[in-house]
């Protein structure tokens, strides 16, 4: 197991807003993460003529095809809404929950009254019908309750696609969420229970507050060992997660060139982090702050796992990472970032790739498109155009959300 010495790490928002946008000013916020109780924070990377002019050149441009290959419209700068609705349309399992919506119950909490549901819903159903006819007005149907459930979309505003998606997922979960009374816990989970216990009960409070088909399938656990290098007491919490923001590792980020693999940022991400210095946690057995080792393993693995590729840079705010990390589209053993306890269970932990929301461009202006796999065939939509696509191109160094199928 490899050690690193722990830095100041400041992870970006992935890219500013537009010079001319309230939060362009917003200093770097700290996220290893992306937990499910996080706020939505608009931060994206907007549409480049030149950007766009270029990937439509030769690009077979059909608006509608029926049957999932729907093209869809950009209403001013919504590129990163349609990247992500295309991955989440070929999102199998989400598809076949989205079809019983109407014998689903909504939450009488829920800030959207349902309305970000249904017309989510409704979008699906008209992607996936032989006559997609009507997909552009469900798309609209759908912009509008986002707009009022969050008026920050209103106008056209650029945003990034996967903060996008983190929102949204909320959303959704929030309005089919069956736990109308959550309860509240005034003690935290005994030091007296064995680690697989801990685990337990951190999913069961989790899930006694937050129960629905969009945690079923997109929530996973995360486990974080702190151990004190004094006395080598052992603290471990668990943290749900809709995804795994996963940076890329430095050595692979000083020349434009370079390139790693999926494996080399997982490897980064779970790997030995030493907290000395001001970084220094009180350790619970010494009473007071030494120096400790910590550690994030998969204690939970999610049907669907979203990868986030961080590429926007740490020290400068305005600066992509343009490297090139290389990711299956089959195969993604994960079993060797899992905790002891997973390890143990004899699973492989498998995931198929079905999906990529890309981004073109910099940091301050770009587009993104979306790569997604329907049946055996992998297809490009690029807003309101589709094309086919082979699948020695789904890899590419824009790549920049991936969306994972647990396989075993």
């Amino acid at each position: 197991m490899s050690y690193k010495v722990s830095e100041q790490r400041r992870p970006l928002p992935p890219g500013p807003k537009g010079p001319y946008s309230e939060n362009a000013s917003r200093s770097p916020i700290e996220r290893k993460v992306a937990s499910p109780a996080n706020v939505f924070k608009s931060a994206g990377s907007g549409r480049s003529a030149d950007s766009v002019s270029s990937i439509r050149n030769g690009i077979d441009s059909m608006s509608l095809r029926g049957r999932g290959v729907v093209g869809l419209d950009n209403m001013g700068n919504t590129c990163f809404m349609n990247s992500i609705l295309q991955c989440l349309i070929h999102t199998e399992t989400l598809k076949h929950d989205c079809k019983r919506i109407e014998s689903l119950k909504i939450n009488p909490s829920s800030r959207s009254k349902g309305q970000v549901i249904r017309s989510f819903a409704k979008l699906l159903e008209k992607a996936w019908s032989e006559d997609s006819g009507d997909v552009s007005s469900a798309l609209r149907e759908f912009r509008r309750s986002i707009i009022k459930f969050a008026p920050s979309f209103a106008g056209n505003n650029q945003h990034d696609s996967q903060e996008f998606l983190v929102f949204l997922l909320e959303g959704l979960h929030e309005d089919v969420n069956t736990v109308s009374k959550k309860p509240i816990y005034t003690e935290d989970i005994s030091d007296d229970l064995s680690v697989p216990e801990k685990a337990k009960e951190s999913w069961k409070r989790y899930n006694s507050r937050e129960n629905s088909f969009i945690i079923d399938t997109f929530v996973g656990l995360l486990k974080s060992t702190l151990t004190c290098q004094v006395c080598k007491y052992q603290s471990v919490t668990y943290d749900p997660f809709f995804d795994l923001s996963l940076p890329i590792p430095k050595k692979f980020t000083s020349s434009y060139s370079s390139s790693c693999t999926l494996q080399d940022c997982l490897s980064d991400f779970t790997s030995i982090e030493v907290l000395d210095g001001y970084e220094k946690p009180r350790c619970a057995r010494c009473k007071k702050a030494q120096t400790c080792t910590k550690q994030f393993t998969i204690e939970r693995f999610p049907k669907i796992l979203v990868i986030h590729i961080k590429r926007f840079s740490v020290r400068n705010r305005y600066s992509k990472l343009d490297t090139k990390v290389n990711f299956p589209l089959t195969n993604l053993r994960l079993k060797d970032f899992a905790s002891d306890e997973q390890q143990a269970s004899g699973r492989k932990f498998s995931y198929d790739l079905y999906g990529v929301s890309n981004h073109m461009g910099s940091a301050i202006s770009g587009h993104y498109t979306a790569y997604c796999k329907s049946g055996s065939d992998w297809h490009c939509f690029n807003d309101r155009s589709t094309s086919d696509l082979s699948e020695s191109r789904v890899v590419s160094s824009n790549a920049y959300v991936l969306f994972y199928q647990l396989n075993d």
